[in-house]
């Protein structure tokens, strides 16, 4: 059993330094396996990555597809471009595949939207949102001091996983409309690769179709993933994907990892009136979060509401409830292995990531070995091949991929992908991309932990500085009746770059944007200072944040080049 707690190998510029990053299964790596940079490819195809590259440049054109027009396909191919998967990652490709006037299809073997719209990010949404305001009209306290008076409140459980299942709905059907708008084949089936630029797709039972394209790429993204002596039955036993039907509301519910999704669902329960238990295989909850940050969360969002919590256990066996007997947790001490007793609870909720879906893909045909199932990619999404070449026209982006765990990462990876076969060379800096956990209070965060950071700057030999800002010196939160919160910012004051920032607070994961763009286009803090925010707004607790750091250099010039993770 393990938490839902990785590590993620990061290549900073100008230096050697190599971090061992954690992050709550919000930004997850195969253990062990590392991006693999240009130099570390054979010589010769080095050699034919830079003629290719030269090419692509003298073949550079701007290009505009219509609303319906999905462009023509480069002679010899049935299309520019073939994405397996129409997950985010997948539609954020194909839309701008189309907008650079590819011909492009997409193969999905399930339903459009993939993880994130069907059994993730969407729905988890909508009961947080559900959850949200069951808290705030439970607050006796809170309403008085807003004058407020409400009868008690309650809920309608089957009219609340509806509105999680028809939000998922309507997305999935938007994102359907919106590539069918464009032109975009959508092709059903899974899709299986036969070799260079070849794939294979149809439904079990009926005929396979073999289509060719110029490029393709992998974003067949990820599935909940489930510790060995755990036995999931879908009803007392369940991962993420059932929890979201939100079938029963359980007296008492295990959390097995307190990742974001563990945090996010324990929101959710105590909200609809659950008594929670954390089991969590590391000696602190929410190991993956900012430690100032995560031991604040925990003291607003766990310490006072019902939810109790072990930490460096294991759940080495789980067994469902069957016969008028409860759910058993057996549990087991991280560190000495031994038993350290048993739970006895009605839903045990498996909290501990995810994994990626890559099996039946046909890798073996190209060469390509997957590292605990990822697909190995360099820097620019490309896919790596057992001898440590380059699959030549092949891609793999998002869950699959194992870089960063995100819907929104997966987009922009396949963003950058097509950037690349459009004839121009582009880079994801991913210590740009935010990510949120959707409590309430929420968390978000982009680039460095202070631990991180620090490590950065022993290893480089710069100075670092953190500066903090409170929400209750914000207008708008105490007009909310919410000042708990914290921003805090992690800086280098010798040159004004942005190496981190966290916030739990009030819209957390809406602010944190301001900060991840500056950190993507290499805005440095003496220059933000004089950007202008409304008042009284919840930005302000960014523009207070950055004017309260103490910047030495008085240069305004972007800090470096993209980041390349």
């Amino acid at each position: 059993m393990q938490a839902s707690v990785s590590s993620l190998s990061i290549s900073l510029p100008n230096s050697t330094f190599r971090s061992n990053i954690r992050f709550c299964g919000l930004r997850q790596q195969a253990l062990g396996f590392q991006s693999v940079s240009q130099s570390q490819l054979n010589k010769s195809q080095r050699i034919r990555i830079v003629g290719r590259k030269s090419r692509l440049q003298k073949r550079l054109v701007s290009v505009s597809a219509s609303d319906s027009d999905n462009g023509s396909p480069t002679k010899s191919f049935d299309y520019d471009l073939l994405i397996i998967g129409a997950g985010v990652g997948g539609h954020g490709a194909a839309l701008h595949a189309v907008e650079k006037g590819l011909k492009t299809a997409i193969v999905e073997g399930d339903v459009v939207g993939g993880t994130c719209v069907n059994r993730g990010c969407v729905p988890s949404k909508a009961l947080l949102a559900v959850s949200g305001r069951m808290r705030e009209l439970q607050d006796e306290h809170h309403m008085k001091a807003l004058g407020l008076q409400v009868a008690a409140a309650g809920y309608d459980r089957q009219a609340v996983a509806d509105h999680a299942s028809n939000l998922a709905s309507k997305i999935r059907n938007n994102l359907t409309n919106s590539m069918k708008a464009l032109g975009v084949d959508i092709l059903t089936g899974f899709g299986t690769i036969l070799g260079p630029q070849k794939v294979k797709y149809g439904k079990v039972g009926f005929p396979d179709n073999v289509i060719t394209a110029k490029d393709i790429i992998i974003a067949t993204g990820s599935v909940p993933f489930v510790p060995k002596g755990i036995e999931v039955d879908g009803k007392t036993v369940i991962t993420s994907d059932h929890a979201l039907k939100l079938e029963v509301v359980p007296d008492w519910v295990a959390i097995v990892g307190s990742g974001y999704i563990g945090l996010e669902f324990s929101d959710v329960y105590t909200a609809l009136g659950s008594e929670v238990t954390f089991i969590e295989a590391l000696d602190q909850l929410m190991p993956g979060f900012d430690p100032e940050i995560g031991k604040l969360a925990q003291r607003v969002l766990i310490n006072p509401r019902k939810i109790d919590y072990h930490t460096g256990v294991f759940a080495t066996k789980i067994t469902p409830a069957k016969d008028g007997t409860p759910v058993i947790i057996e549990l087991t001490d991280a560190k000495t292995k031994e038993p350290k007793g048993t739970l006895e609870v009605d839903v045990a909720l498996i909290a501990t990531g995810r994994a990626p879906f890559t099996k039946g893909l046909g890798l073996e045909n190209i060469n390509v070995e997957t590292q605990r199932g990822f697909v190995p990619v360099d820097e620019r999404m490309r896919v790596i091949d057992a001898n440590r070449n380059l699959v030549p026209h092949l891609y793999c982006i998002g869950d699959a991929n194992g870089k960063m765990m995100l819907a929104h990462a997966a987009s922009a990876q396949g963003i950058s992908v097509v950037e690349q076969v459009s004839g121009r060379d582009h880079v994801l800096n991913h210590l740009s991309i935010p990510a949120a956990c959707f409590t309430h209070p929420e968390i978000s965060m982009v680039g460095l932990t202070e631990p991180q950071a620090k490590e950065k700057a022993e290893k480089e030999g710069f100075e670092m500085s953190i500066a903090k800002t409170s929400f209750k010196a914000n207008t708008k939160a105490l007009a909310e009746n919410e000042g708990e919160g914290l921003a805090k910012l992690i800086y280098r004051p010798d040159n004004g770059e942005i190496l981190g920032v966290h916030i739990f607070g009030m819209h957390a994961a809406d602010l944190i944007h301001e900060a991840s763009n500056a950190i993507a286009l290499g805005t440095r803090i003496q220059d933000i200072k004089f950007a202008v925010h409304a008042h009284p707004t919840l930005s302000e607790v960014l523009d207070e944040l950055f004017k309260s750091a103490k910047v030495n250099a008085s240069v305004t010039k972007p800090v470096s080049e993209p980041v390349a993770v």
